[in-house]
């Protein structure tokens, strides 16, 4: 299988003025060449205005620290109605809690909080590194496979049946719906179908439907609370009348899928990806195991599974020196406050043992912070951890075939091949 990235038609970025170029063409992250056009941002206009756009005019913020002040303020950039740099108009409407604003935020998060609680993270963790010593141990030596496949999305499909206690033979049904979700033109510059889309989301909202039904009814009184995602959202006042909102069980369901996939797979990916690129870092892994906590970080960092989210101005502000007026569409480009140079030394380079790897921007900040971010960080160093007991070279023979999307920053294909220790 020979994979070519198609470039054509892509401008180079600094053979245009700024203004005619288009930060929101997911070709630049599918083909991996996005960036030279963010640090041309940053260094010339890093709250960049672009009044065309096929999701309208909006503001790109692409330095470290305005993203963090919009990510905090949450008073002054709304949530609402949502997180993508498209808008729903005739998609399906989904209302999450992600993009909502508090009090109906706050009171969403902390009804499926408990999930991914340290008590209960610490339960998972020798069923996640069992589930990742048999992917491991089964995949094949000497030949080319498919690590998104065999690894990122059969590990990832996994955590989510068990957060969702969902038929586990359906496991792949989550990934599935979550690769539908966000992934129409109209929403990301993605290549998703919106009939295929509405299809695949229906279904999933009646499949949780059932599920729903039968928690409710295999529930005896004096039960213990059970700690998947649906007994959890029955079990507080604010989530337990969900049913009767289809659009909001369907879209927070959304939410939680792609929030347990996107970033723990793509991460997965990107990190055999990375020490390809940069081979020593590799050699140093090998040399000191104990970095690997360390090496999640940056791998997070590195990759950014997720390259935006957007908000809505609420009143008129000064960012970066310009006059944003309420109502007016902000992006923080996540991507690019990761490689950043005020923020991070040698940003475009992985480095393992980065001092402030921890720093990233991948999981936000302030109150949409990333519910789940210690789950996806134990998967990823239970995974590096069992790697280096395996392996001694995971080689990338093929790809990587990136996801053409603005909002996923993954990988469809990589092809690698397995050396085992001798």
């Amino acid at each position: 299988m020979n994979i070519s990235l198609n470039k054509t038609n892509i401008p180079s970025p600094y053979s245009e003025e700024l203004n005619s170029l288009n930060f929101s063409d997911g070709r630049l992250f599918e083909t991996d060449i996005w960036q030279q056009y963010f640090k041309r941002l940053r260094e010339e206009d890093p709250v960049h205005y672009q009044k065309d756009s096929p999701f309208g005019p909006f503001w790109s913020v692409t330095r470290y620290e305005d993203i963090m002040y919009v990510d905090k303020h949450h008073e002054l950039f709304s949530s609402e109605p949502g997180i993508l740099i498209g808008d729903f108009e005739d998609e399906i409407p989904l209302e999450m809690f992600i993009g909502m604003d508090p009090p109906r935020h706050d009171e969403q998060r902390l009804a499926v909080q408990p999930v991914v609680a340290p008590k209960n993270l610490a339960a998972m963790e020798s069923l996640i590194r069992s589930r990742v010593c048999t992917i491991l141990d089964n995949l094949p030596i000497g030949e080319e496979f498919d690590w998104v496949d065999r690894v990122s999305i059969e590990l990832t499909s996994q955590m989510l049946a068990t957060l969702f206690n969902f038929p586990f033979e359906d496991r792949r049904k989550l990934t599935y719906w979550s690769d539908l979700a966000a992934g129409t033109p109209i929403l990301t510059d993605g290549e998703v179908c919106p009939d295929e889309r509405a299809v695949g989301l229906a279904e999933c909202l009646s499949t949780f439907q059932q599920l729903w039904m039968q928690r409710l009814e295999e529930k005896q009184p004096g039960d213990e609370v059970g700690l998947d995602l649906i007994s959890l959202m029955q079990s507080k006042e604010e989530t337990k009348d969900m049913m009767d909102r289809p659009m909001e069980l369907l879209g927070n369901l959304v939410l939680l899928i792609v929030g347990g996939n996107d970033t723990t797979r793509n991460s997965l990916t990107g990190g055999v990806y990375a020490l390809n690129k940069f081979p020593d870092e590799f050699e140093k892994l090998k040399a000191n195991p104990e970095l690997v906590p360390n090496m999640v970080s940056e791998i997070i960092r590195w990759q950014t599974p997720l390259a935006h989210m957007r908000r809505l101005a609420n009143q008129d502000i000064v960012l970066g020196g310009k006059q944003i007026r309420a109502g007016d569409k902000v992006v923080m480009w996540y991507a690019s406050g990761n490689r950043d140079e005020s923020a991070f030394t040698d940003p475009d380079s992985f480095i393992i043992d980065r001092k402030n790897a921890r720093s990233h921007l991948s999981f936000g900040y302030g109150i949409h912070r990333c519910m789940g971010n210690r789950l996806a960080e134990m998967q990823l160093r239970i995974v590096w951890e069992e790697v280096l007991k395996r392996f001694s070279k995971i080689e990338v023979v093929n790809g990587p075939v990136g996801i053409k999307s603005n909002f996923v920053k993954g990988y469809s294909y990589m092809g690698v091949k397995v050396t085992p220790i001798s």
